[in-house]
């Protein structure tokens, strides 16, 4: 079985949740490719290729790729698949809108978001927002897949000696264009490659308050910065800080939810984190029963006294 992994990339960067999907690719027991499909990709290519276990790269290069718009991707890859037995995306953004199209187009289901591979066609995948996991098989010839990048290792960055094939599509199909993108910087570590996130919840009461309260805990700790839904719905920070199963899906070595009570969508997204540490002042917050540990008191008193602490520590 030949699997076909989608890059996930920003035309300069190889990002990481390719490096897990390589490994569940792997895990089906045949070669992986990776497809880097972009603009002035090259180097994505050159990073891809020393990804290890892979044996081939295929670039497809073309202006109509830049700004990843599905229904341009879409065709690309259908064509391709006559020569793969799988195509693997990643379950970002970018392969949730890509994979359905392909799935449709080729005339077989999609497993979405699988948590282990058990055999060629056999898999895991979470349902009931994470509080059952599915054992799931696929009859269909050719397997439509996407990958939790956080149930997976990533595949080492180096070590790998592909060829870089090019590869080329029907291009722009006309049914779409890109007008731009309005995106969040912040000098803190993404989400979904942190080593230690910091969450907060509703309680923090307002915006003002929840970068008053969490903002020097996460500098302290050099720690990405999250939010739950209803503190995203509350206005106090953007989409792109939650946490959850209608957010990022993160599994990050430490996570601090504060004020966060734990509803089952939140839990679903940073449940698999090595260590969660949870800071509310109901006891009976189910948040708790999936912490390893926890403080109940006043998140205002609790957390400036947690950061003060910190940061002396770290002198």
């Amino acid at each position: 079985m030949t699997a076909l992994v989608l890059a996930e990339h920003d035309n300069a960067v190889l990002k990481d949740a390719t490096l897990a999907t390589v490994t569940a690719a792997g895990q089906l027991g045949g070669e992986v490719h990776i497809l880097v499909a972009g603009s002035g990709a090259r180097a994505v290519a050159e990073a891809a290729a020393k990804v290890a276990g892979v044996s081939k790269v295929l670039l497809a290069d073309d202006p109509a790729y830049k700004d990843a718009l599905a229904e341009n991707l879409a065709p690309l890859v259908v064509g391709l698949m006559a020569n793969y037995d799988a195509f693997v995306a990643p379950a970002t953004s970018r392969g949730k809108n890509l994979a359905p199209r392909v799935a449709a187009a080729l005339d077989v289901a999609q497993v979405s978001e699988i948590l282990s591979v058990e055999g060629p066609d056999t898999f895991t995948r979470p349902i009931y927002a994470g509080n059952a996991i599915a054992t799931v098989k696929s009859s269909d010839a050719k397997k439509i897949i996407t990958v939790r990048g956080t149930a997976f290792a990533k595949a080492a960055t180096e070590g790998g000696s592909a060829t870089i094939e090019d590869a080329s599509g029907p291009g722009d199909a006309g049914l779409s264009s890109f007008k731009g993108a309005e995106l969040t910087t912040s000098a803190r570590p993404e989400l979904t490659a942190a080593k230690i996130i910091v969450s907060g919840g509703r309680a923090l009461g307002s915006s003002e308050k929840f970068h008053e309260i969490m903002e020097p805990l996460a500098d302290a700790l050099g720690a990405g910065l999250g939010a739950s839904r209803a503190a995203v719905d509350a206005g106090y920070v953007p989409n792109d800080y939650q946490v959850g199963q209608t957010g990022k899906i993160v599994a990050p070595e430490l996570y601090m939810a504060v004020g966060i009570s734990g509803a089952i969508q939140h839990l679903a997204g940073m449940k698999d984190s090595k260590i969660i540490v949870a800071i509310n002042k109901d006891d009976d917050a189910p948040i708790f029963q999936v912490a390893d540990i926890g403080l109940v008191g006043d998140l205002f008193t609790l957390v400036p006294e947690l950061t003060t602490k910190i940061t002396a520590a770290k002198g």
